[in-house]
């Protein structure tokens, strides 16, 4: 590219300059670059700009200042706009560059440096305006998939709208302290502990992810160990442990003989979910594909389990007789998938509240479907010679004791049948006022 005798240049020989680089005269280091555009749809057209040619340390730079021509164009000179405002020219901004250079400093490498410090300032201004919520939000939408229910999910979206959101949903995720800790669980810590203790370790995994992301910087304020618990009392010692309501184990006799006249889906579930001690969900959810009836075993998936793991339960004889009544209900369309206990709507299950609504039918809105759990456990504590921890596998407990838990590889299955077959012999007896415990129906005749 041709290289111009240096010229003090004008206004108008800027737009009349042919190709090459020509020197302004009137300040040193001060060029006029002028090529060839390389836009295919602007051929034969010309692009101007300003270039700053300086030596540091040895090295030869260029350094551009901006277009020459068009819309943006950089005047050679000071100028004023409609508002009076000075647009800084060419000139100009070439002379504070020399100056810049006479300084020591490197014109092109403080600009850079100026770039960084201004990229980070809006980057900075950009995490200081995420709010609690957003990452909140987003914490729940990268975590669901690995939580086993929608339900958990909308838990989750629940309490912190309830508890969390009107305190600081709003602020700044790096902005969130100790003292809006404070301000969330102090008022709900003694009247609704367990639900305070749930929010408090829902904001501590949001603002870990928050630091995770480098959105936020320094300890997590929602910690328990060594931070809150210097401001809260533990909440074993506040909560008051509320049990679910469970029938007495001697009267399971009479209520199972009651619960079978009652007709529908449901309390088909409901002595299904007795006569195996599962819970709910594990019930309502079951398919007959999980189902062996030859080896007279349910193997409840890890995905359905609260546990994350697979349980099998054996099944009683009468635990199969609920299974011959629910044959009928079958789906043959959905094959293996077809629930056990269908719904109302089709291939939906049966809703939480479904067998709750059975209860009510039978005037017990004091019991609870959990609670019958707590009604077999207490009759292998009280009436079965059974070990502890026979009856918390039947539960499908995780054992406490990582000891106990290391030694204990075996499902116990075995052992389990004998168990349950005891237990569905106990729910098919009733017991009279005296107490004493006497078969549903008399033995057949030797």
């Amino acid at each position: 590219m041709p290289r111009r005798a240096a010229r003090e240049l004008t206004a108008r020989g800027v737009l009349s300059a042919g190709v090459g680089r020509s020197a302004d005269r009137a300040t040193t280091g001060l060029y006029l670059l002028v090529r060839p555009a390389k836009s295919p749809d602007r051929q034969g057209e010309l692009d101007r700009f300003w270039l700053f040619r300086y030596t540091h340390e040895g090295r030869l730079r260029e350094m551009g200042l901006g277009p020459a021509a068009g819309p943006d164009a950089v005047p050679l000179a000071d100028q004023k706009d409609r508002d009076g405002k000075i647009i800084e020219g060419a000139r100009t901004k070439a002379r504070r560059l020399r100056a810049q250079l006479r300084g020591g400093a490197d014109p092109l490498a403080a600009r850079e440096i100026e770039a960084a410090r201004k990229k980070a300032e809006a980057a900075q201004a950009v995490v200081a305006a995420i709010t609690f919520q957003q990452v909140a939000e987003a914490y729940i939408a990268a975590h669901e998939a690995g939580w086993r229910s929608g339900k958990h999910a909308s838990q989750w979206a629940a309490t912190l709208a309830a508890y969390a959101y009107p305190v600081i949903g709003a602020l700044p995720v790096a902005d969130v302290n100790t003292g809006h800790l404070a301000r969330i669980l102090e008022p709900m810590w003694k009247e609704k502990t367990e639900t305070a203790s749930r929010v408090r370790g829902r904001i501590e995994s949001v603002l870990d992810y928050a630091t995770a992301r480098e959105w936020r910087t320094g300890d997590n304020p929602a910690r328990w160990r060594g931070h809150l618990a210097n401001l809260l009392p533990r909440a074993s010692k506040v909560a008051r442990v509320e049990h679910h309501a469970a029938l007495p184990w001697r009267e399971v006799g009479s209520f199972v003989e009651a619960l079978a006249g009652q007709g529908g889906v449901a309390a088909l579930a409901l002595r299904f979910a007795i006569l195996t001690a599962a819970r709910s969900g594990e019930v309502r959810g079951c398919t007959w594909g999980e189902l062996d009836i030859a080896t007279a075993t349910w193997t409840v998936p890890g995905a359905r389990m609260k546990a994350g793991r697979e349980h099998r339960v054996p099944l009683s004889d009468a635990a199969l007789a609920v299974l011959r009544e629910a044959a009928p209900l079958r789906d043959q369309k959905a094959a293996s998938a077809a629930l056990v206990f269908p719904g109302a709507k089709a291939g939906k299950p049966l809703s939480d509240m479904s067998l709750s609504a059975v209860l009510r039918r039978m005037k017990r809105a004091d019991l609870t479907v959990h609670g019958f759990r707590s009604t077999f456990r207490d009759w292998c504590a009280e009436a079965t010679g059974y070990p502890r921890e026979l009856a918390e596998a039947a539960l499908a407990h995780v054992l406490r004791d990582k000891t106990e838990a290391a030694y204990q590889r075996g499902d116990l299955f075995d052992k389990r049948a004998r168990l349950m077959a005891e237990w569905a012999a106990f729910c098919g007896r009733v017991a009279p006022a005296g107490g004493d415990v006497v078969p549903l129906r008399k033995p057949e005749a030797a």
